[in-house]
């Protein structure tokens, strides 16, 4: 008894897994404009340079967007292979 995409049923959610992606990087998006709007101007020092205090959210939002994609080119390679039979 494996899972569902070991037995093959989530082979056609290809469509489906696009669309979250989709919706997961326009929330990014979102989430980065909220972020930029919100937070007031400030900068605090980062090994003796001041960093403005803004793009500390946004480098973490944008590590998480970087995230979302690499998962999503792995899943696209590993579709492949299954096609192809590896």
């Amino acid at each position: 008894m494996g899972t569902d995409l070991e037995n093959g049923k989530l082979e056609g959610s290809g469509g489906n897994l696009d669309r979250k992606f989709w919706v997961a990087m326009a929330m990014f998006a979102v989430l980065a404009v909220l972020v930029w709007l919100t937070m007031g101007e400030g900068s605090i020092p980062v090994f003796g340079k001041p960093v403005e205090l803004r793009l500390v959210p946004l480098i973490v939002i944008g590590g998480m967007a970087l995230r979302t994609v690499l998962a999503r080119q792995a899943e696209k390679i590993r579709r492949q292979g299954k096609r192809d039979g590896f």
